[in-house]
């Protein structure tokens, strides 16, 4: 079993510039830095800009209301994927669900896993 050492693991404390309708930045629920990423932003908190290598991962969990959900499935996923992020994870408890899309060619193939109840 292969572990993420502490340093590359980053809960809401770092944030990320993507671009879709226009320049923003996202604070994900939970990013796995590279080893270059986390040099490049100085091992500390820090704004991830365009210039800087992307996460490995990202993890966002979905707030209630149709305004969140939208964000998290839609804008985002279009966004991490022109950032080039090779995962993005979207957890949704309100379903049980977890969506996990892996980039292909520059867009996101998905995986889903629901509860079955």
């Amino acid at each position: 079993m292969k572990l993420v050492p502490l340093p590359l693991i980053r809960h809401k404390d770092t944030e990320i510039v993507v671009t879709g309708n226009r320049i923003r930045v996202r604070i994900p629920d939970l990013m796995i830095l590279t080893e270059d990423l986390l040099a490049a932003i100085g091992g500390k908190r820090a704004t991830i800009t365009a210039d800087m290598p992307s996460p490995l991962l990202v993890v966002e969990v979905v707030s209630p209301g149709k305004a969140n959900e939208d964000r998290d499935y839609r804008y985002k996923r279009s966004e991490y994927a022109a950032r080039g992020i090779l995962e993005y994870w979207i957890v949704d408890p309100e379903i049980s669900k977890i969506t996990i899309l892996s980039l292909v060619d520059g867009l996101y193939e998905e995986a889903i896993f629901e509860d079955d109840k």
